[in-house]
């Protein structure tokens, strides 16, 4: 048996949250170990549609244990709702099947107040962020100025570092920004507030898997965004501000590398993006009206209309290499249904140059042209197959073409939103580890 980690294999919104919902059912435990609520999963589980934006999708299966990692960044209040509507929908039962690291840090209002700022101050320049204090929680961190959930429990901390952190935030805000600051009074007595709800669920989470993976429980490690949004990998600055690779699953855990056996990327059968950065297959046309609409793709977190354009094979092979990806799963191949032809990208040409790889310098990579290959659509309803043989051939031809392009397997190939409108072909949760 296997542990395996779910990424991102284009930049975000490839249908994850779907995906770890069906891999659930063969794991013990999923953990979430990036991001925050910058990031939304939407599950369809027979009529019902939940979107979620902490709390790891597996929490929708009885008998599962879900973890927040310390690489997460914890909004209490909208942690708080989301516990709130699962258990108004009968779900959540046993607080103990929701565990969060000890070590996460939390995100602080004035960290939204200065993130908003930021944005509106950039004008042309801006990254699209969701506002929600993502980024400057990061930089906290990685300052050494954060505030942990460990230090949000004991009130006499809390307040010191609530006080230290005001004194530079306050400054920030009022002399850079030009925004109104904060006063200590109106954070720290509500933060308390959350901080007495929070205790149910705080644990040693690092200990706790350690512990399940030694005694052989299967764990299941589910990323947000995407792998051209890493901080590192992706295409910065316009990038989010965490490790979204697999390397993440680690450090954002507190698991060895040793514990991976399984590592699965999650890629549209086109690919979209939300905010600013290069996108070479971007379609500004009909066509990528056509996809918008059909694939309703709006941001689950902010409304946003995303980008979309043609599937582009240099950004999943890219995220097979960096990430050491096992296996794709391919989303939402139903969306391209009633197109005649369909385009694929093969390759970028630079200035007529072809590339043989992605571009790490943004100037190079906002100015690559895609090299497309045209396929034959299958123009037909597939959301009723139920195995890949049953699919039109047209539409086995697009998927096996697509795996010689992007160089590894295809494992899962989804053709609706709902559970059952799923083609596993071979499940990693069975693969040797």
């Amino acid at each position: 048996m296997a542990n395996v980690v779910v990424v991102g294999a284009q930049w975000g919104d490839e249908g994850k949250g779907k995906v770890v919902d069906i891999y659930t059912e063969h794991a013990d435990d999923v953990v979430r170990y990036q991001g925050g609520n910058n990031a939304g999963h939407t599950l369809v589980v027979g009529e019902e549609k939940v979107v979620l934006h902490l709390i790891p999708s597996g929490i929708l299966h009885e008998g599962k244990r879900c973890i927040i990692g310390n690489g997460v960044v914890l909004d209490p209040e909208v942690f708080i709702q989301e516990i709130t509507r699962l258990k108004d929908k009968g779900r959540l039962k046993d607080d103990r099947a929701l565990l969060v690291s000890e070590s996460i840090h939390i995100i602080m209002p004035y960290h939204k107040r200065i993130d908003i700022a930021r944005e509106a101050k950039s004008g042309e320049k801006k990254i699209g962020t969701t506002g929600r204090g993502i980024g400057p929680t990061y930089e906290d961190k990685i300052g050494r100025r954060g505030i942990r959930l460990m230090d949000l429990l004991d009130r006499d901390v809390f307040a010191r570092k609530l006080k230290e952190n005001l004194e530079e935030k306050n400054v920030i805000l009022e002399k850079l920004l030009g925004d109104k600051p904060f006063t200590f009074e109106e954070i720290y007595e509500q933060y308390c507030g959350y901080a007495d709800i929070l205790r149910n669920y705080v644990a040693d989470t690092s200990l706790i898997l350690y512990n399940d993976s030694k005694a052989g429980k299967k764990l299941l490690f589910e990323g947000a965004q995407g792998t051209l949004l890493d901080v590192d990998h992706g295409t910065y600055p316009f990038v989010t501000s965490s490790s979204t690779c697999a390397g993440g699953a680690c450090t954002g855990t507190g698991v060895s590398p040793r514990e991976i056996h399984e590592i699965i990327g999650i890629s549209k059968a086109y690919v979209t993006r939300v905010g600013s950065g290069p996108f070479p297959t971007e379609l500004l046309d009909a066509d990528g009206e056509k996809l918008r609409q059909v694939g309703h793709e709006f941001g689950a977190t902010t409304g946003r209309p995303r980008r979309c354009g043609w599937f582009d094979a240099m950004v999943v092979r890219y995220a097979v290499r960096v990430n050491g990806l096992t296996g794709v799963a391919l989303t939402k191949l139903d969306v391209l249904n009633d197109f005649e032809t369909i385009k694929v990208c093969t390759g970028y040409t630079f200035e007529g140059k072809p590339l043989a790889d992605l571009p790490a310098n943004l100037a190079v990579f906002e100015k690559c042209e895609p090299i497309y290959e045209e396929l034959p659509g299958w123009m037909s309803d597939i959301s009723g197959a139920r195995t890949f043989e049953e699919l039109p051939e047209k539409a086995k031809s697009y998927v096996k073409r697509l795996e010689q392009l992007i160089g590894c397997p295809i494992v899962l190939v989804s053709i609706g939103p709902r559970r059952d409108q799923t083609i596993i072909i071979s499940n990693p949760f069975l693969a040797k580890a």
